[in-house]
């Protein structure tokens, strides 16, 4: 089956009309880094990156989100025989990357409040089609709710599981979708995405209510009061829940919508489809506080299996993990 990809090009997506009009697939490295990925020099790609560059959100990345920005490039890069998938207001469009080799120009990243100079990778695909292969068309609020959850991306780029990837090659091609529609949970979105108290908000935004009102409670509940023994403190470093919940749906973009300690793409608490892969907040130092610079949001499993352990020492397990399983 081929691997199914959905994107966006480009901080705010700014890349996108160039991408429809010449068919292809794109992203950026930043000047002072694209060297390194040229040269396949991943170690000091990262390096790099987590000393020079800057997050859409005006700080530096971690680790993890560094080593996300190499593989970006050689995924878009590599790509042939993909079929990628694109949101675009009420239309989602469609194409196949081809064989022909990567394209790469001298660009300026026109957002934030100067232009930066960026090289910019195209690599060709079909001509991108709004209309499923027997010419209906692809219209997002057309589409089930269900797949609204998987069918666009607040990362650059994702990609689909097997089922959601056999999913979106069937509307494509214009298939029948009932076999995923007369499932048990897809026939439960529409009603848990009006209950709740957050029913107006996106699934974005109800995930960072949850994970800040759970903050709140915590601090209010561990803030150094004496029992058997002394609780930590647990400071809540913003000015309300509501400040909390905006910085963390920043955290969510910057994070590019993947787990930053295990690399998993995390799901939203509106029905997911693995509830250990729910969003959750942690606080890389876990002795210091909720604020700024010391959270990011991981999958749930991931955060009940570090509890009080060492950030960067957890990280270097996971990654043993990850290779002992690819060797």
């Amino acid at each position: 089956m081929k691997r199914v990809f959905i994107a966006n090009f480009g901080r705010e997506n700014y890349e996108w009309p160039n991408c429809l009009s010449r068919s292809t697939v794109a992203t950026m490295n930043s000047v002072n880094t694209h060297d390194l990925w040229l040269a396949g020099d991943r170690e000091a790609f990262i390096q790099k990156s987590m000393l020079v560059e800057k997050t859409s959100y005006g700080v530096a990345p971690t680790r993890n989100t560094a080593s996300r920005w190499f593989n970006l490039m050689t995924i878009i890069a590599e790509t042939s025989g993909d079929i990628w998938i694109h949101r675009e207001k009420n239309e989602l469009w469609w194409t196949e990357s081809l064989a022909d080799a990567p394209i790469f120009k001298l660009s300026e990243d026109p957002t934030g409040n100067k232009p930066k100079p960026v090289y910019v990778c195209h690599k060709p695909c079909k001509p991108w089609s709004s209309k499923s292969l027997r010419g209906s068309r692809l219209e997002w609020n057309g589409l089930h709710p269900k797949a609204r959850d998987f069918l666009s991306t607040e990362a650059t780029l994702q990609q689909l599981s097997p089922d959601y990837a056999e999913y979106a090659l069937a509307l494509i091609q214009g298939e029948d979708l009932s076999p995923w529609h007369e499932r048990q949970v897809w026939k439960d979105k529409p009603s848990l995405r009006k209950a709740g108290p957050v029913k107006n908000f996106d699934d974005l935004q109800k995930s960072a209510f949850i994970m800040a009102r759970t903050a709140w409670q915590t601090t209010q509940a561990a803030n150094g009061q004496e029992e058997t023994r002394t609780v930590k403190n647990k400071n809540f470093g913003f000015r309300d829940e509501e400040e909390l919940c905006a910085y963390l749906e920043e955290l969510f973009k910057m994070q590019e919508g993947i787990c930053e300690l295990t690399g998993l793409p995390l799901q939203h608490h509106s029905s997911p489809d693995d509830i250990e892969m729910v969003c959750s907040l942690d606080r890389i130092d876990s002795s210091g506080h909720y604020e700024p610079g010391n959270l990011q949001i991981v999958c749930r499993f991931a955060n009940r299996w570090k509890s009080d352990s060492d950030n960067a020492g957890f990280i270097r397990l996971v990654q043993l993990l990850k290779n002992s399983r690819a060797s």
